[in-house]
């Protein structure tokens, strides 16, 4: 077996300066790219959610870089001085604990700061654990919503559930093992028995994906307090099906508008209804008046 070729060398290209928000792996080492490795090296300052989680990512590729602490307890004393360096012409480099910042991580404040400031900002993609999921999950990918982490507590996690119900979309959020159970019986309750998926740690050892119902999830014993990153999913809502009054009401209105074929065109747009059917609607109802 012919050996592998080694790795291409890291960049001796300078960075430009500027704030750069560096993904970087959701649980698997291997998953840093090699843009995100240049600008950790190149970077004057590192700004990490966890700094000891972060010298083990540097550790691994054998880079040392000064670090300071960025998450919504340090982020007034840190903000500023990464702000100051910035305007001196610096290289900023921003990282969570695991994935993209600024997805339920850290950091929208500081990129809101630095653009407002005149720095550029650079975006240095990688691993995601939502996205991650979604490819796995067997559910619809063409259109989702990531809804973040719900409320901890029930009657404040079905309001929020309530305000997602009617979405025609993936729905993708994150959870805690503690709390997923209660999560999944506030989503029957909301949604119905929709089908759904629970991912956890992703990329990494154990990684699991569990399909089914949200009932089946429910009573999964696998499920009852899993341990690590858990992301779940649920497919979006049926579509509603216009009924007659619903297309009567619509063209009502709009035939205070339009003579009778734009107005059956309009809402054979908007309702997903026959247009020769509305247009003999509109007719009798344009006779009626």
């Amino acid at each position: 077996m012919a050996e592998r070729p080694p790795p291409p060398p890291l960049s001796d290209a300078p960075l430009a300066p500027g704030l750069y928000v560096v993904a970087t792996p959701i649980g698997n080492l291997r998953d840093i790219t090699l843009r995100a490795l240049d600008v950790l090296q190149g970077c004057d300052l590192l700004l990490a959610e966890d700094t000891r989680v972060t010298s083990k990512l540097l550790s691994a590729y054998g880079l040392s870089k000064p670090l300071a602490r960025y998450d919504e307890h340090s982020a007034d004393r840190a903000g500023p001085k990464a702000l100051a360096l910035l305007a001196e012409g610096g290289r900023v480099a921003l990282v969570s604990d695991a994935g993209t910042p600024l997805v339920s991580d850290p950091g929208y404040r500081l990129v809101g700061e630095a653009l407002a400031a005149g720095a550029a900002v650079y975006p240095i993609p990688g691993a995601s654990a939502a996205l991650a999921a979604l490819t796995l999950a067997g559910l619809p990918t063409d259109r989702f919503l990531f809804a973040g982490f719900l409320p901890p507590k029930s009657a404040a996690r079905r309001t929020a559930l309530e305000a997602l119900r009617d979405q025609r979309c993936t729905l993708i959020f994150y959870e805690t093992g503690p709390r997923l159970r209660a999560c999944l019986s506030d989503m029957a309750a909301v949604f119905g028995d929709r089908p759904a998926a629970v991912a956890r740690e992703l990329t990494k050892l154990h990684e699991t994906c569990i399909r089914g119902p949200l009932s089946a999830l429910m009573a999964d014993p696998a499920l009852e307090e899993p341990r690590g990153e858990i992301v779940v999913l649920v497919g979006g809502g049926a579509e509603a099906v216009a009924t007659e009054a619903d297309a009567d009401t619509a063209l009502a209105e709009a035939l205070r508008r339009l003579p009778p074929g734009e107005a059956a065109a309009e809402v054979s747009a908007q309702l997903g209804l026959s247009r020769k059917d509305l247009y003999r609607r509109a007719l009798a109802l344009k006779g009626a008046k």
